[in-house]
């Protein structure tokens, strides 16, 4: 049996996730453009996209869940260092604006 949390989100009890979800749920992160088939092989990856919104939730919870909830996440992102990928620059780009947010709603 599923289980409903707060936000209408169906939990799955640990075990009880089936090929048949796997596959409904792979098809739905492809239809939203969140992920695509690498080649003919069952692997996949991120698009664009899908990394964006995987920060997106990262960073949501970071700032906001994260502290609410004692999260393991205490550090802000140290800016003197160079980001070395596009995702680290992202998710710097991202937070100072999650700041900028923040600072507003403060004010």
């Amino acid at each position: 049996m599923h289980s409903t949390n707060r936000a209408g989100a169906k939990e799955v009890p640990a075990g009880a996730y089936t090929l048949t979800q796997l596959r409904y749920d792979l098809r739905k992160l492809k239809a939203h453009g969140l992920l695509e088939r690498i080649g003919r092989a069952y692997r996949y990856r991120l698009t664009d996209k899908g990394v964006k919104a995987a920060l997106m939730f990262i960073l949501g919870h970071k700032r906001v869940c994260g502290p609410l909830a004692n999260s393991l996440f205490h550090h802000r992102p140290d800016e003197t260092l160079k980001p070395a990928s596009k995702v680290e620059t992202a998710f710097h780009k991202a937070d100072r604006a999650i700041q900028r947010v923040f600072d507003l709603l403060a004010a």
